[in-house]
C-alpha cells in the first residue's frame, strides 16, 4: 500500500527530518538513507518502524543537521599566538618597521587555533531522532489508514458481486440437468423411431450426469471462503498474507466448478467470477 509520512523538529541543537514512503509489495522491505556519520541509528531504525508497518517497499530518510555549533569545540593556541606576537615584533625592531599586528591578522595564521570535533552522544542522538520519526510513522499510518478503508470497501464489493454470480451458478445446475434429460429423450427418439422409452434409464443417466457436474459443495466453500475474507477485513488485525491465501482458495473453487460446467451460461459466469477473483488478489497486495 502507498503511503507516506513526514516530521521535523529540532532537539538538542539538531534538525531532524524523518521522511517515510512506501509502495505496494507483497513483503516488507525496508531501506533507507541516513547520513553516514549516524549509521549506527539505522538498525535501531528498521526496527522501530518494522513494528508499525509489516507489509511494503518502505524508504525511510533521514537528514540531521547541527544548528548550534554543539559538535565542535575550538581551543586557542596561546604558546604559538605569543610565539607568533614575539617573532613579529623582533622582526619589526631588526628592521626598523611599524609595528601593527592587529587580532585579525594574528587569527589568519596557522595553528593559531585547534579545531576539534565532539563525539555525538549517540543514546541522546537516538532518543530524538526515534521521537521525529514515530511522528512521521504515526502519520505515515494515518495516510494508509485511509487508503486502507478505501481498499477494503471496493474489495468486499467484488466480494458481495462473486456471491451473486455464486446465486447465478446455484440457479443454473438443476436447469442443466433438465435440458439434458431433455436431449437425451430427444435423443433416445430419434434413435428408437418412435419405439417406447426405458423412462428408468433416462433417470439413471440423468442422475449419473447430475452427479458428474454437481457443484453445490463447490459452492458452499465459495461462500464460505467469501465469508472468512469479509470478516478479515472487517477485523483490525493484520491479515494481508491470509487474504492471499483465501483468495487462492476462492479461486481454485471456481477452477472446479469451470471444470464441472456443462453449460454456456454457467461457462460465462466463471470467467466473470474469474475475473473479480483476478481484481481482488491484486488489491490484497496492497493490504497488511
Amino acid at each position: 500500500m502507498t503511503g507516506y509520512g513526514r516530521a521535523q523538529q529540532i532537539l538538542n541543537g539538531r534538525d531532524i527530518l524523518v521522511e517515510i514512503r512506501s509502495v505496494n509489495h507483497r513483503y516488507y522491505e525496508y531501506s533507507s538513507r541516513v547520513p553516514r556519520t549516524f549509521s549506527y541509528i539505522d538498525e535501531k531504525l528498521k526496527a522501530l518502524l518494522k513494528t508499525s508497518i509489516s507489509r511494503g517497499k518502505v524508504e525511510v530518510s533521514v537528514t540531521i543537521n547541527n544548528i548550534e555549533g554543539k559538535d565542535t569545540e575550538i581551543a586557542i593556541n596561546k604558546g604559538a599566538a605569543e610565539g607568533y606576537v614575539n617573532a613579529l615584533r623582533s622582526i619589526a625592531d631588526e628592521l626598523g618597521v611599524e609595528d601593527d599586528i592587529t587580532l585579525s591578522k594574528l587569527m589568519k595564521l596557522p595553528d593559531i587555533f585547534n579545531i576539534q570535533k565532539t563525539p555525538d552522544d549517540e543514546e541522546q542522538v537516538w532518543d530524538d531522532v526515534s521521537h521525529v520519526a514515530s511522528e512521521a510513522i504515526n502519520r505515515f499510518v494515518e495516510m494508509r489508514s485511509v487508503e486502507g478503508e478505501r481498499l477494503k470497501k471496493d474489495i468486499t464489493d467484488k466480494a458481495e458481486g462473486i456471491l451473486g454470480m455464486v446465486a447465478k451458478v446455484e440457479e443454473l445446475s438443476p436447469k442443466t440437468v433438465e435440458n439434458y434429460r431433455n436431449r437425451l429423450y430427444k435423443k433416445l427418439s430419434e434413435v428408437l423411431e418412435g419405439k417406447d422409452i426405458d423412462d428408468q434409464r433416462v433417470i439413471t443417466e440423468a442422475a449419473v450426469f447430475a452427479e458428474k457436474i454437481a457443484v453445490d459443495e463447490e459452492t458452499v466453500r465459495l461462500r464460505s471462503h467469501i465469508a472468512q475474507l469479509e470478516n478479515m477485513l472487517a477485523g483490525d488485525e493484520a491479515v494481508g498474507r491470509k487474504l492471499d491465501f483465501i483468495v487462492q482458495e476462492m479461486n481454485r473453487e471456481v477452477n472446479t466448478i469451470g471444470s464441472k460446467a456443462q453449460d454456456l451460461n454457467i461457462t460465462k459466469v466463471v470467467v466473470d467470477m474469474k475475473a473479480e477473483i483476478e481484481k481482488i488478489r491484486e488489491q490484497i497486495q496492497n493490504i497488511e
